[in-house]
């Protein structure tokens, strides 16, 4: 780091941590840099999702949330859902679904998908497409996603009653795109 760095502390996938930062890094690049690679760039602009991480529970684009805007937050990256060995219940309807094909986009998507999972609220198809459609996908459309997160909340309609639904995903400032 250079001479203007700072230190930010936050916690990571569920542990402490410390970081070097610049003000002007973004979260996307001192994730990257650290070793946090499932977070994919996209474009930069916070409209594609493939940047898609959890922050305080909510998801949110970390092309576009300065590293220091996640001091003393709760963060959450792909890195903290399944893995390869052992994907998580979407991950595993993703891949029973077809809905794989370069994977570029399944971060982001499994991110989004694990805020609406677990905010409690109840899962009508018009909440589950206001959490999804901040996320891009150009190889497998969006039907075979779909049909995988529909597969998973049917599963949990039977849990109690939930939440009713209020808002969706946050930026920096509150809303997601």
């Amino acid at each position: 780091m250079t001479k203007m760095s700072h230190t930010v502390s936050f916690t990571l996938n569920g542990e402490k941590k410390t970081f070097d930062t610049r003000p002007d890094e973004k979260l996307l690049t001192l994730l990257r840099r650290e070793g946090y690679r499932g977070t994919k760039y996209g474009c930069g602009q916070g409209t594609c999702g493939a940047c898609t991480v959890l922050v305080d529970g909510k998801a949110t684009y970390a092309c576009l949330l300065y590293s220091m805007q996640a001091k003393g937050r709760k963060v959450r990256t792909i890195e903290s859902a399944g893995t390869f060995d052992k994907p998580n219940e979407f991950q595993k309807e993703l891949i029973a679904a077809g809905a794989v094909q370069c994977g570029y986009c399944i971060p982001g998507m499994v991110m989004s998908a694990t805020a609406l999972m677990e905010s409690e609220k109840d899962f009508n198809d018009e909440i589950v497409k206001e959490y999804m459609d901040g996320n891009l996908c150009r190889c497998t459309g969006y039907e075979k996603i779909w049909v995988a997160l529909r597969r998973v909340l049917d599963r949990r309609e039977a849990a109690p009653a939930r939440k009713p639904a209020t808002g969706k995903k946050t930026s920096p400032k509150g809303a997601r795109k």
